[in-house]
């Protein structure tokens, strides 16, 4: 259902560098960039876009604002969230099972996004 999600960023050049090594585990690479927007994804899914605000303004994480990202696997998590913390990123909530058929990691990126890598089943 959804098409893409947005995440704002203050250093795009240390944004795209801290997503490459972290959706590389979820197979996932840059693809569209049309210079204040980056995005990646895979063909026939949605995507995720980094921006410089349109405003012009300063990009501010929301507060209660997620953005899940699905995972082919649990190792996946486990890597994406390693590189998560290896780039600069903070954590939020390590890796593991939050309910039967659950299994999540949660971090916020350099501009203090936060997102959660997670595997059905």
């Amino acid at each position: 259902m959804i098409g893409y999600a947005t995440l704002g960023s203050n250093d795009l050049e240390r944004a795209k560098g801290f997503y490459d090594k972290v959706l590389a585990p979820l197979g996932v690479k840059r693809g569209l960039d049309i210079g204040r927007i980056q995005f990646y994804g895979q063909p026939g899914t949605g995507a995720l876009a980094l921006c410089k605000p349109y405003d012009g303004g300063a990009a501010t994480s929301g507060n209660g604002m997620m953005v899940a990202l699905a995972a082919p696997s649990r190792e996946a998590v486990d890597a994406a969230y390693a590189e998560a913390m290896s780039a600069g990123g903070t954590c939020e909530g390590k890796p593991g099972e939050r309910m039967p058929t659950f299994y999540g990691a949660y971090f916020r990126d350099l501009d203090g996004n936060k997102l959660c890598i997670f595997k059905l089943g």
